[in-house]
């Protein structure tokens, strides 16, 4: 497909930029620049979707010990004796 796109002066300053530091024409920098942020959104875009599926489902005893689960193993795995998630603080920071 043919795109013929209108830059503003500024645009198509930084492509010109990028592309001669690179060493690519405008046309193969735009291209990647496009790639970059359309795989960008479609990752994103999947991100949401895990959350959400993991949001929406209605098992919650099994939530609350997979969450325990991991607050203790984030404490145990550290370098220090300080506790990331300290009980006193349960509810108010975490």
């Amino acid at each position: 497909m043919t795109l013929t796109l209108n830059l503003s002066p500024e645009l198509e300053q930084y492509l010109l930029q990028e592309a001669s530091q690179k060493g690519l024409s405008v046309e193969a920098l735009a291209l990647q620049l496009l790639t970059a942020s359309i795989l960008l959104k479609q990752r994103q875009t999947e991100a949401v979707k895990l959350l959400q599926s993991w949001l929406d489902d209605e098992d919650v005893e099994e939530q609350r010990e997979t969450g325990q689960y991991l607050v203790d193993a984030l404490d145990h795995d550290r370098l220090s004796d300080r506790r990331l998630f300290p009980s006193e603080l349960k509810g108010i920071t975490w």
